[in-house]
């Protein structure tokens, strides 16, 4: 295979598929916050989390050391779409104002989601959610320690897995801890738009409006250079233009 056939490429966001997680958080007063992301991975019953650190959920999982991610299936994108754009910060971030997005301090009405009790931490269970984690925090850890300018601006959150429902239908026959992978269908978010495990979009994402390049302050420093910092504005076949 030819070396041609690569391409340099700087994308503003590296969202190459993951499932959507709608994270839910209590506020100061009780109420709940929902915030859709998809920077989330697992291993074991660790789960790191991704996100913006002067979100409300980023500040109320650091307060109370607890969340409940709710997995989307691939059905749900409409419930997801109704949740873009909103925020549970008052007043709105600089970042997110510029992004169109709206504080909202009702979301559960806002989305049509339906709260359930969870057995071990505050925040609240989504009723609509075919799989909910009840987590506890373990540990934060700043990201982009390399570049001054844009340290801490994003964050990773390690939390704990204490506890996970699943609807009964998602459970392998036979095996009582087991979920059926031929039953499971993650609602799948990559460079913005709601894909299943299957061929083509499932739907198409409100958040697939806003452009990539809205992103890049998060990860290209002023004051540091980086070697690859400046391929955004290479057109051409790697290993030469």
């Amino acid at each position: 295979m030819s070396s041609t056939e690569h391409t340099v490429i700087s994308p503003a966001i590296l969202y190459w598929g993951t499932p959507v997680v709608l994270v839910t958080s209590e506020n100061e007063d009780g109420t709940s916050n929902i915030s859709p992301i998809s920077s989330a991975w697992w291993l074991g019953h660790s789960c790191v989390l991704g996100f913006d650190a002067s979100s409300k959920t980023t500040q109320n999982i650091l307060r109370t050391k607890e969340c409940v991610l709710n997995l989307a299936s691939d059905s749900m994108a409409e419930y997801v779409n109704k949740l873009a754009y909103t925020t549970g910060s008052n007043p709105v971030s600089e970042s997110k104002t510029s992004r169109d997005y709206k504080f909202v301090k009702d979301k559960w009405t806002r989305a049509g989601l339906h709260p359930q009790p969870s057995s071990f931490v505050a925040p609240l269970r989504i009723a609509e959610c075919p799989v909910q984690m009840e987590c506890q925090m373990v540990q934060v850890n700043e990201l982009r320690k390399d570049l001054p300018d844009r340290t801490g601006l994003i964050v990773a959150i390690e939390v704990r897995v204490l506890r996970v429902h699943v609807l009964q239908s998602l459970r392998m026959e036979g095996y009582p801890n087991r979920v059926d992978p031929d039953k499971w269908r993650p609602l799948i978010m990559s460079f913005q738009e709601f894909y299943g495990l299957g061929n083509g979009k499932v739907a198409t994402s409100g958040l697939g409006k806003i452009n990539e390049e809205k992103y890049r302050a998060l990860t290209k420093s002023d004051v540091i250079k980086l070697p690859g910092d400046d391929d955004d504005e290479i057109v051409g076949v790697e290993g030469g233009v």
